[in-house]
């Protein structure tokens, strides 16, 4: 029941950090050494528990990426999405698959993940004072060199506690997209590539998915898919009237406690 437990917040932590720019990973690495839920197996539930997260993006806009499956032939807006889509999935795809092993040996570290939210909260506020006036209304706007900026900004994410949605959002609001296009590119573009990144792991672990582990398995998976479902409809009808200011000092101030913690 401890285990089931665990399971359970940390499957709130996923679903309610994957998609707002505060670093789902960073949240886990340090909810999971607090709870003492460390190792491969504990490493492998945070993977596979962010295809329940992925899911609830799948599930709010179902119709969607529907329309874009069926029509992207004959309709050249959901043509232009799917495309977008695979420009901007590239880089981090590519810098992931060379620098994966090393990241993962050396990043992953709670002081790394502090030094992280403090500066993604400091570029956050430069971001909001200085972008530039925006250009790009909605998603189905995008022009592929702002899709392929907002995926080089990704690659900024693959360092622990930077936020791949942070990266993302801020990226796209930084080249001109408002910040409701920012967000919503930012969600559509988290399903190639997080299953992606999600499938690559849950094969290199898979022989730690054993049957004894689908319960804490299962937990993890719906809770987080039930909060992300919850987060990203309030974040949709957030940034349609406030800023990421208040994550920015979220990010700052959580950051700077957890830096004087573990340095001393």
């Amino acid at each position: 029941m401890f285990e089931l437990l665990k399971a359970f917040v940390l499957g709130i932590v996923e679903g309610a950090t994957e998609f707002i720019p505060v670093s789902s990973t960073g949240h886990l690495i340090l909810a999971g050494e607090w709870l003492n839920f460390e190792g491969d197996l504990a490493t492998t539930f945070e993977i596979f528990i962010q295809l329940g997260a992925i899911l609830a993006i799948v599930w709010i806009y179902r119709a969607k990426i529907a329309n874009a499956i069926r029509h992207w032939r004959s309709d050249p807006v959901a043509r232009r999405l799917i495309v977008n889509l695979a420009i901007a999935f590239v880089p981090a795809a590519a810098a992931g698959f060379l620098l994966h092993d090393w990241i993962t040996e050396y990043l992953f570290s709670p002081l790394t993940v502090a030094g992280a939210l403090v500066a993604g909260g400091l570029a956050i506020l430069i971001i909001e004072r200085w972008r530039p006036e925006p250009r790009i209304a909605g998603v189905d706007d995008v022009p592929w060199r702002s899709a392929l900026g907002v995926g080089i900004a990704q690659v900024l994410s693959l360092f622990p506690g930077v936020s791949r949605s942070g990266a993302t959002i801020m990226g796209g609001m930084g080249i001109g997209l408002s910040r409701e296009a920012a967000t919503e590119f930012s969600f559509f573009l988290a399903i190639p590539v997080m299953f992606a990144a999600t499938l690559y792991d849950l094969l290199k672990g898979r022989d730690l998915l054993t049957v004894s582990a689908v319960p804490m398995m299962a937990v993890g998976f719906v809770t987080a898919f039930l909060s992300a479902i919850v987060v990203v409809k309030a974040l949709v009808r957030f940034v349609s009237r406030h800023s990421f200011v208040g994550f920015a000092w979220y990010r700052i101030v959580f950051g700077a406690i957890l830096l004087v913690w573990y340095l001393r």
